[in-house]
């Protein structure tokens, strides 16, 4: 299993209590995964998870692209875990569950510019891991469908290009 590094957040006594916690809860479950094996770290990583989805709801001032990066990691975190017991089907939910919630981020104009600006930025990384987790695991539905889902969104002002 590769875990996915913690994000940056600075050394700022300002930073918010929430972005700590994730980061500490991350690196604990790592730390789990090494020592007793991935199975220890799944309550972990669904609770960063759960955070960081909390955090980007209501990121802290200067720290949306910290918080992105906490659901991106968090995401593919459970996404390699799941992977590592054979179940590529919930590892493809995670991964599209990341670039689902970045897509609708990014196309949400009541959202603030930074944080549309971070989730584009982190979108090229879910999107990746998809296209990926297709080539290694073969087509899945879901998968297909986020990704155009995706493309769509992203294109839906802009004429056609040639």
């Amino acid at each position: 299993m590769h875990q996915h590094a913690t994000p940056a957040t600075g050394g700022s006594p300002a930073r918010d209590q929430s972005l700590s916690q994730w980061q500490a809860i991350t690196r604990q479950a790592i730390a789990a995964t090494r020592e007793a094996g991935a199975g220890a770290a799944l309550d972990g990583y669904e609770r960063a998870l759960s955070i960081a989805r909390q955090l980007v709801a209501a990121p802290p001032p200067g720290h949306a692209e910290d918080c992105v990066a906490a659901l991106v990691v968090s995401c593919h975190n459970l996404a390699d875990l799941h992977l590592d017991h054979g179940d590529t089907d919930t590892a493809a939910r995670y991964l599209c569950r990341a670039h689902e919630t970045l897509i609708a981020l990014m196309v949400d104009t009541d959202r603030s510019a930074s944080l549309r600006q971070a989730a584009l930025h982190h979108s090229r990384q879910t999107h990746l891991a998809l296209i990926s987790h297709v080539a290694s695991h073969g087509p899945h539905p879901l998968v297909t469908r986020v990704l155009r889902a995706g493309c769509l969104a992203l294109n839906v002002d802009g004429p056609a290009r040639h």
